[in-house]
């Protein structure tokens, strides 16, 4: 990839739009493939299954999935040799932690903020022109019942596969069933590519389209609510 894409503009943009925070260098850490490799030794105390691999071809794609644990991202790239940049919360960075998500080179997202939103869509195009993969998680935050996916956000879904037409899009659906021999449990199912064509679909049939093939693949129960929405109004409820 020619030195002048375009990526060191971006990067130092993005050192602008976040000022005192380390961001790394988004969808293009060095460390990434160390990373992975350091992260395949988690398979000692988890146990992952993986199907539909083979749907999944080389050079860039969008894989959307559901989001039940913080480990989510990490058990689908573990087991395969897959550059995989998602958008993190630009508060993380600025945390205990932080080094994992610049190590991992995932991209800051300042929910409210136009112009860093507009920065981290442009690295993501970057990230898939790099060859790369972009992992999208379009519930918000984790599901509150870990078995169910919830309503979809569009903020993020929808520009991302608007801007990005022809390249492939994938759902992904992370489970965890339990324990077996002490280990964890890890089921991950990736679809075929899925039949979107942003030219003549509308924002809410792309979404639709997204939400049928995640409960589909995972089997997963659906929640009209944001997850958001529904924590806090447990929480509310709490004595």
């Amino acid at each position: 990839m020619a030195s002048d894409d375009g990526y060191p503009a971006a990067l130092m943009r993005g050192h602008a739009l976040f000022p005192g925070i380390r961001i790394g260098r988004p969808g293009r850490a060095r460390t990434y493939w160390l990373t992975i490799a350091a992260m395949r030794l988690l398979r000692l105390r988890w146990a992952v299954t993986v199907t539909g691999s083979e749907h999944v071809g080389a050079g860039p794609a969008i894989i959307v999935g559901n989001h039940v644990s913080a480990m989510d991202p990490v058990a689908a790239v573990m087991t395969h040799w897959w550059r995989v940049t998602a958008f993190t919360k630009a508060e993380v960075f600025a945390k205990r932690g932080a080094i994992f998500f610049r190590l991992m080179g995932q991209i800051p997202l300042r929910r409210g903020d136009e112009e860093a939103t507009s920065w981290a869509m442009g690295m993501a195009a970057l990230s898939l022109a790099h060859g790369g993969k972009l992992g999208l998680y379009p519930e918000g935050t984790r599901s509150p019942d870990k078995r169910s996916l919830h309503r979809l956000h569009k903020r993020i879904l929808i520009p991302v596969i608007e801007a990005n037409p022809d390249v492939p899009v994938h759902a992904i659906v992370t489970t965890y069933p339990g324990r077996r021999h002490g280990r964890i449990r890890i089921q991950v199912s990736l679809s075929p590519r899925l039949a979107l064509d942003p030219r003549t679909m509308s924002a809410d049939e792309i979404t639709e389209a997204v939400r049928q093939a995640l409960v589909t693949l995972g089997d997963l129960d659906y929640v009209d609510e944001y997850a958001r929405d529904v924590k806090a109004r447990r929480a509310a409820e709490q004595p």
